[in-house]
């Protein structure tokens, strides 16, 4: 059975179901690009560098060693340092709270098609059942392969959703596992910065 005839079989509720799937993997495309952005700009010595400079409070050399860089928690720990003399944690909390928010784009577009698509899935197969059931108050049992090999067409829906929404489940929890380590991160670096400066606020 070619792609032509599957999507002929399994009636009209097989167009939106292969709307979802583009979406589908449309939204994990991007996302993989993204998170390999992300992985690219990280800059873990830079960062640790950025710690040590800090315990001496060499603040413009930091600003200057930081310039330009991409990596999501320096520009975060440069926020805080901007502010540092208003409200550090604060400033770090917005800074973060927007990276979460980059992070967990699209996030719910997945979310939804896990739960919409075997839904849509069982409405194709049931919509495929009644034409059966129809066929079968119309001519009888003079020919049961009609009524059997309706619902077998119908059943193509829900194995095709079911395909659907498995098959984003993985991608989902990969990304949700990668957004709340990031968090994580951002949070480790930002209480050390805080300690640091604290440090040196109560030595002054």
């Amino acid at each position: 059975m070619n792609f032509y005839e599957l999507m002929q079989n399994g009636g009209p509720v097989m167009w939106p179901l292969l709307a979802c799937s583009l979406i589908v993997v449309t939204v994990i495309c991007e996302r993989f690009l993204f998170w390999l952005s992300i992985s690219r700009n990280r800059n873990r010595k830079l960062l640790d560098d950025m710690l040590q400079l800090a315990e001496t409070g060499q603040w413009h050399v930091i600003k200057d060693k930081t310039k330009g860089c991409q990596d999501h928690v320096i520009r975060m720990l440069n926020v805080g340092i901007l502010h540092r003399d208003f409200d550090m944690g604060k400033a770090m909390e917005a800074e973060a709270q927007q990276v979460s928010r980059r992070m967990g784009k699209c996030m719910t577009v997945l979310d939804t098609m896990i739960t919409v698509t075997p839904l849509m899935g069982i409405l194709g197969t049931v919509i495929g059942i009644i034409s059966s059931f129809k066929m079968l108050g119309a001519g009888g049992l003079a020919d049961p392969k009609l009524v059997t090999g309706g619902i077998a067409q119908a059943l193509i829906t829900t194995a095709t959703g079911l395909t659907i929404s498995i098959a984003t489940v993985f991608p989902y929890n990969y990304f949700r596992s990668k957004i709340s380590r990031a968090i994580h991160v951002m949070e480790k670096y930002a209480t050390s910065l805080e300690v640091v400066y604290e440090k040196l606020s109560g030595g002054k």
